[in-house]
């Protein structure tokens, strides 16, 4: 029995590829955990590791470890699900495997610069070799050159095997929105003297490349998901992948309006921005409650018997529909309208809502395939949970929104001192950095990362535990 686990371990070779992205994507995740505690303790003790690793490096390394972690997460799940989808090899498997090593050497590289480095002269060299200074897309220029070649070639491999093999709309659906993934990351590249128009190509990447087709990209992540776990319907779950794609032309494109406030574009973004910023999330979570209603409902038929082949996986996909709702939804109006952002943005309001919507949205559904992808690499058939996997849940998701909401108070208490009582001046904002609400709201941050960093390392475990595990039931079969 053993063995039959052994010859089970990766049907195609694009598996294989999965697992290497997904290695990686933990390592990075725990990268940034880490740079998170840092930053969150020299929030309240700002002499901690000055001028030796400085506040605006370990932000910069916890930012970009957050988007790189989530993209290798996100490429591999690809390679994971384009066999099944697709019925045929991966088209260009070696080139996938050439360009994950290029990707992670180039990556290992701007991480270490960005570390030992940290800031350069200010020339058109630091451009080039050390890091942009643009916010949340601070990679060198050959770095941002290697990343757009190295997408090309997984966009490559995608439709290669897509056009080859059996075509379904979910991978119809993978392949539009792969054109717009690699094509919105392209306006962060050039550079404008006005900072307005600067400012307006730089949310095309920082809205809409991550709200938009990242949002997309979850869909049909759940949509596979659901399809492999529960036996979900794939008319049902590719009905809402097409209204996924229609609601973000129709919302997420006019929704980044809300980013427009204040940069100096006309005053018309106040209301296109305001209507539409919130409608992002609805037809995921609609599709999930779809699908779960209806596979209650087949449960209801046959007994209260319930297939549920992962677990794990469905538990992450349920806090993955729960965590966009709020972090997306909830969180994101909370301060959407400018009658309420011209006093919340740049506030801790704005950090509030950034951590629970990329928790909520992105990382519990990837978290979510490494479940998916570890059953298919042990050929585990039904993936029971295990005390490692319910205490990793509950104190990373508990930790997430312990951070936020503490987060939110410090964010208050910053409204209405910084800006209500001080008129947004530099002597409010000294002020309301001492304030006791903003205080004590960074101490509970920083108690709540503490509690996710916990709940990581049994995540950890619970994942390189599954195999032994696995094994060890097989061989008491004997």
């Amino acid at each position: 029995m053993v063995d039959s686990i052994k010859n089970n371990v990766f049907k195609y070779e694009s598996e294989k590829l999965a697992m290497m992205y997904y290695r990686v994507a933990i390592i990075l995740l725990g990268a940034q955990l880490l740079m998170g505690m840092i930053i969150a303790t020299q929030f309240l003790y700002p002499s901690f590791l000055f001028e030796i690793f400085d506040f605006s490096v370990a932000r910069m390394v916890h930012i970009n470890a957050l988007i790189v972690w989530m993209l290798y997460a996100m490429i591999g799940t690809v390679y994971l699900l384009m066999p099944s989808e697709t019925g045929i090899e991966t088209v260009g498997i070696g080139l996938g495997k050439l360009l994950f090593w290029v990707l992670t050497a180039a990556i290992t590289v701007v991480i270490l610069v960005y570390i030992f480095v940290q800031v350069g002269s200010g020339t058109e060299a630091s451009i080039w070799l050390i890091h942009e200074g643009r916010e949340y897309i601070e990679a060198p220029r050959w770095a941002d050159i290697g990343i757009v070649i190295v997408v090309l070639g997984f966009v490559f491999n995608v439709y290669a095997t897509a056009i080859k093999g059996k075509r379904t709309g979910l991978m119809t659906v993978m392949m539009a929105n792969l054109l717009a993934l690699a094509g919105l990351y392209l306006c962060g590249m050039f550079y404008t003297d006005n900072i307005t128009v600067d400012q307006f190509w730089w949310w095309w990447v920082i809205h809409l490349w991550v709200e938009a087709t990242w949002e997309v990209y979850v869909a049909t992540l759940a949509a596979w998901s659901l399809m492999q776990i529960i036996g979900a319907k794939r008319q049902i779950v590719e009905m809402w992948l097409w209204i996924e794609v229609a609601m973000l032309f129709g919302s997420g494109i006019l929704g980044m309006g809300h980013h427009y406030f204040w940069i100096g574009t006309p005053e018309y973004w106040w209301e296109i921005g305001a209507l539409f910023s919130a409608l992002e999330p609805v037809p995921l979570i609609a599709m999930l409650v779809h699908v779960i209603y209806d596979w209650g409902k087949e449960a209801g038929r046959q007994g209260g018997t319930a297939h549920l082949a992962n677990t794990p996986a469905f538990a992450w996909i349920i806090a993955n529909g729960a965590g966009n709702f709020l972090g997306a939804g909830v969180w994101g109006f909370f301060h959407t309208l400018p009658q309420v952002n011209i006093y919340t943005h740049g506030t801790q309001f704005t950090s509030s809502h950034g951590h629970l919507a990329f928790w909520g949205a992105y990382a519990t559904i990837l978290i979510a395939m490494f479940y998916m992808g570890i059953q298919r690499a042990h050929g585990i058939k039904q993936m029971k949970a295990s005390f490692n996997f319910k205490m990793s849940i509950w104190l990373l998701n508990i930790g997430m929104l312990g951070m936020t909401v503490a987060l939110l108070i410090s964010g208050y208490g910053q409204v209405l001192i910084e800006r209500a009582q001080f008129g947004a001046t530099w002597e409010g904002f000294f002020i309301s950095q001492n304030a006791v609400w903003f205080v004590q709201g960074m101490g509970w941050r920083l108690v709540m990362g503490g509690v996710m960093l916990i709940g990581f390392v049994f995540l950890i475990v619970d994942l390189l535990s599954i195999g032994k595990n696995a094994k060890l039931r097989e061989s008491a079969k004997v």
